[in-house]
């Protein structure tokens, strides 16, 4: 079996001398086929171009320069259409797996009969399933559900998202996501109190995590945000220059962002919502308790004692971060209930048979 993955830097993450990062999704198309072509399937991953060599193996997997269908640019997006035909007429895969929402899911379908592949839909997040992506974006949001309706296979990464697609008539196969394999052991130092990853983006709301540095001044915070939404990125570093106990870093590698994970204390999460966040895998891997304005995926919080979620509640949030640096033995025991998490539900070899699974299934 041929398998296809059209993803727009997942390529990146294979590729280790790469300094350029992307979002979780990308990382998990890397992780998955990789693990995919470790166990003899052949795996193609056509990606936005970002110079790649068109052809290119790294680590089992096949890169293919797609062209810009990546950018969001309409016309950017329209002139890549023959290029990405060309890589899939070539290739001949018998699945084409996409993760996470795009338009692009619409023009796979309407591909499918002249190309004879069958499509897959991996969810990412939950707004891509419970109709939110459709009423913030009416066209592309319907041309997406269209196709998403008709695939011939569609995955979960957690038990809300399976409920979304059981709402809507629509299979759906369960699947957890894969854990970036560490590059070097886990250090026992712990010199940052919080830590805080993701792309710069008004969903991800970074302005919450210097507000909590604010309110804990005895406490060192550290921040790794990738400046997607320029804009906000500059208001971001003009607020965190005014905080002395946090160091706000732009961008760490794919390769290198593990070691900061290992570094902290605590991992604090202060998105609007997430699907099932990569940083909470890596934090508990590296030991970090959590700690969450609202994101709660399937209720791991309460099943692992891994830290703290504020159900939206600043003042909750701080004085969740006061009561783990306060008391040891509570931020001790949500350390390993973090790691417990990762080591029962992150499990690759286990994971990726559930994601064939859904494949053979269809």
């Amino acid at each position: 079996m041929k398998l296809l993955f059209l993803s727009s830097y997942a390529h990146l993450v294979l590729d280790e001398t790469s300094t350029r990062t992307s979002g979780g999704a990308e990382l998990q198309v890397a992780l998955l086929a990789r693990e995919l072509g470790g166990r003899g399937y052949e795996v193609v991953i056509a990606g936005g171009d970002t110079g790649q060599t068109d052809g290119l193996m790294l680590q089992g997997v096949r890169l293919r320069n797609a062209g810009n269908f990546h950018t969001g640019r309409m016309a950017q997006m329209l002139a890549s259409l023959p290029r990405v035909f060309r890589v899939l007429r070539e290739e001949k895969p018998d699945w084409v797996i996409v993760m996470g929402w795009t338009a692009w899911l619409f023009v796979l379908w309407l591909w499918r009969p002249l190309l004879g592949y069958r499509l897959d839909f991996t969810c990412s997040l939950d707004t891509e399933v419970n109709g939110q992506y459709r009423r913030e974006h009416p066209v592309t949001g319907a041309l997406f559900e269209f196709a998403l309706r008709r695939c011939d296979a569609r995955h979960a990464i957690t038990e809300g998202q399976m409920d979304h697609y059981r709402r809507a008539g629509l299979d759906a196969t369960l699947y957890r996501y894969l854990v970036f394999p560490r590059r070097a052991p886990r250090t026992a130092d712990k010199d940052i109190d919080f830590l805080w990853v993701s792309r710069c983006q008004p969903v991800k709301q970074p302005h919450l995590f210097i507000d909590l540095a604010r309110a804990l001044p005895a406490h060192s915070f550290v921040m790794i945000c990738p400046p997607e939404n320029r804009a906000l990125w500059n208001e971001v570093s003009a607020a965190a220059r005014g905080v002395p106990n946090l160091r706000l870093i732009e961008s760490v590698p794919y390769h290198e962002i593990q070691a900061w994970y290992d570094r902290a204390r605590v991992f604090v999460n202060t998105s609007q919502w997430e699907g099932w966040p990569n940083s909470f895998i890596q934090a508990g891997l590296g030991h970090a308790a959590l700690l969450s304005l609202r994101v709660d995926p399937d209720g791991i919080f309460g099943e692992f004692a891994l830290g703290v979620c504020a159900g939206d509640d600043f003042p909750r949030l701080v004085g969740g971060a006061r009561r783990l640096m306060d008391d040891p033995a509570c931020l001790a025991s949500a350390q390993d209930g973090a790691a417990r998490f990762v080591r029962e539900a992150h499990d690759n070899g286990a994971n990726t048979t559930a994601y064939l699974r859904g494949l053979e299934a269809a």
